[in-house]
């Protein structure tokens, strides 16, 4: 493949290919096994918003595998508080690597990036658009805590909005027969013509502003954060900050398999005391970063990772 940039980019199959070669990489990934598929290229890192964990497992996905990585660093201190254009930036990393991983606060700009680019480009979250590369680490962390992806009864929560995380993963989850339910204050309900285009594809949904009537029945419980940082109106924000949250009383009555995500950073939506039930699964969705990027990175430079993956580090 080429660039990735939303889940389009995918088919079923591609999907099950990517992460059957994650699976085959866990040990890669933890370090238990070097495995330099990638020596000899080179990521580059353009991350035009603040992150942690995207741009952190993009790196060690590459290091892990022997490759290397240039970062953009600090957008205050790079050429574009000179004015440096989008198209010029990515012309100018296209000579010095070979895939980039671009995150930027503008809806389009990943696309925009691929259309200037030689090199593939993974898109790393644009604006309140796509992050087709969480969305796989997502799938990763289900189909590890429940041996498949089909069928199952998948609650997200919080803001759904402005959450590119539950925009991606939300259109991945109707490709299995996933039943969906969005719980949501008013404000930040999940964007009407995301929901429509869910249905034409036969999406069965479910929209309500009361969380805990469906915790009980759901296989996965993916709690969002409410972004500051996307409100225009930080009146607005107040208006809706704290109003979804859980803690480990709300999971008194849930399907003993029933596991709790958070694509991270978590303010005040989930109470630390979650973190020791056996449901929280979000340091583990975290790590899950590594891996499936490995294999992504793999696949978009046209590295076949290895059926068998044995030996000592």
């Amino acid at each position: 493949m080429s660039s990735l940039i939303t889940m389009d980019d995918l088919s079923d199959e591609d999907i099950q290919e990517v992460l059957d070669a994650a699976e085959r990489l866990l040990p890669v990934a933890k370090g238990d096994i070097h495995l330099p598929l990638l020596q000899g290229r080179i990521l580059g890192n353009l991350f035009f918003e603040p992150s942690t964990r995207t741009r952190m497992s993009f790196e060690t996905a590459m290091k892990r595998l022997g490759g290397e990585v240039v970062n953009l660093g600090a957008v205050a201190s790079s050429s574009v508080v000179k004015g440096e254009t989008l198209y010029d930036t990515i012309r100018m990393v296209d000579g010095y690597a070979d895939i980039i991983a671009l995150r930027h606060p503008r809806q389009g700009a990943a696309q925009y990036a691929a259309d200037a680019a030689e090199v593939p480009i993974a898109n790393g979250g644009d604006g309140a658009g796509h992050h087709p590369t969480q969305t796989m680490l997502d799938l990763f962390t289900i189909r590890q805590a429940h041996g498949r992806l089909d069928g199952l009864r998948v609650v997200m929560a919080g803001d759904l909005r402005y959450g590119r995380t539950v925009h991606s993963l939300a259109h991945a989850l109707v490709r299995f027969n996933c039943e969906l339910v969005f719980a949501s204050p008013e404000g930040l309900k999940m964007p009407t013509e995301i929901v429509e285009d869910l249905e034409v594809h036969g999406a069965i949904i479910l929209e309500s502003d009361d969380l805990q009537n469906h915790i009980d029945d759901a296989d996965v419980l993916y709690m969002t954060r409410i972004q500051k940082e996307r409100f225009p109106d930080e009146d607005e924000y107040r208006k809706v900050a704290g109003s979804f949250s859980l803690s480990a009383d709300n999971l008194t009555n849930v399907k003993e398999g029933m596991i709790v995500m958070h694509p991270l950073p978590r303010v005040d939506e989930i109470s630390p005391d979650v973190d020791k039930t056996r449901h929280a699964r979000y340091f583990e969705q975290a790590f899950n970063g590594v891996v499936t990027r490995m294999a992504l990175l793999c696949r978009m430079l046209g590295v076949e990772v290895p059926a068998k993956i044995g030996g000592g580090a």
